[in-house]
């Protein structure tokens, strides 16, 4: 191995699988052999079985469901709103010295404690729900893009203002092709946090949803239960994140020249 060499496609794949083989295989061994009681972490057997009875008996493909909408109009609502202002924060200093601090306030400001307030505020809808996906979301993609915004080169800039561009020209020919590779990946990388907003969102004044399904398993000591709640979100995260970077690598096929 050296640093930063690159890994065949068949090879990434094999050592990707591997870890999920020797991760089953220490699960299985700590389980089955009795080092932890299975009251405390099921074996993937009984978590199997389980997670069968929840969707073929109790109808968990709806909460599933609900969690995917919940997830994707929040993330949606806070990416058509931080897309565009994180763009012209980049582009233009003044706008983002007006913005920055602001933001950079707010995006430590967890997601989770706005809970009792939009509760308060919107009742415990789905209105409330988005918007703490919404919270947790738009000021870290807002300060994210405005910084590969501003990253663009100097040179490209200068260079389309000496071929006679204009100001919005510059905007749109040069800063978003060159950033919108940048723009994606903090796309990518936002959407997995929102899957953690949305599970706190449901943990509290939420009747249906997976974070529903793990509360009502915790009173019920159902370890199984939810594991197999926290797998099914993991392998949603993991089917969206290569379908995120098979579109990636689609729309902007320069960026792999870099």
């Amino acid at each position: 191995m050296k640093p930063l060499a690159p890994v065949e496609p068949a090879t990434r794949v094999v050592l990707g699988v591997s870890f999920f083989v020797v991760f089953l295989a220490a699960w299985a061994a700590v389980t089955f052999g009795g080092l932890v009681p299975r009251t405390f972490l099921a074996d993937p057997l009984t978590m199997l079985q389980s997670g069968w009875t929840l969707l073929a008996k109790h109808g968990f493909l709806a909460d599933i469901g609900m969690t995917v909408w919940r997830v994707v109009g929040g993330f949606l609502i806070a990416t058509a709103i931080a897309v565009p202002l994180g763009v012209v924060m980049g582009a233009y200093k003044p706008i983002e010295a007006f913005f920055e601090p602001f933001v950079s306030f707010a995006r430590y400001l967890p997601a989770s404690a706005f809970i009792p307030l939009l509760i308060l505020w919107a009742g415990i809808g789905e209105a409330q729900k988005l918007a703490v996906i919404f919270i947790g979301s738009f000021f870290q993609l807002v300060l994210m893009i405005a910084v590969s915004v501003g990253n663009t080169r100097r040179d490209l800039v200068e260079a389309a203002y000496t071929l006679g561009a204009l100001d919005r020209g510059v905007v749109t020919r040069v800063l978003l092709p060159a950033s919108a590779p940048e723009i994606a990946e903090t796309l990518r990388m936002v959407l997995g946090w929102a899957w953690t907003y949305v599970i706190v969102a449901e943990l509290i004044g939420a009747s249906s949803g997976i974070g529903h399904m793990i509360t009502d398993s915790q009173a019920l000591l159902a370890t199984d239960q939810i594991i197999f709640g926290i797998i099914v979100i993991g392998l949603i995260g993991l089917v969206t994140d290569f379908a995120f970077k098979a579109g990636n690598r689609k729309l902007f096929p320069w960026a792999q020249l870099k």
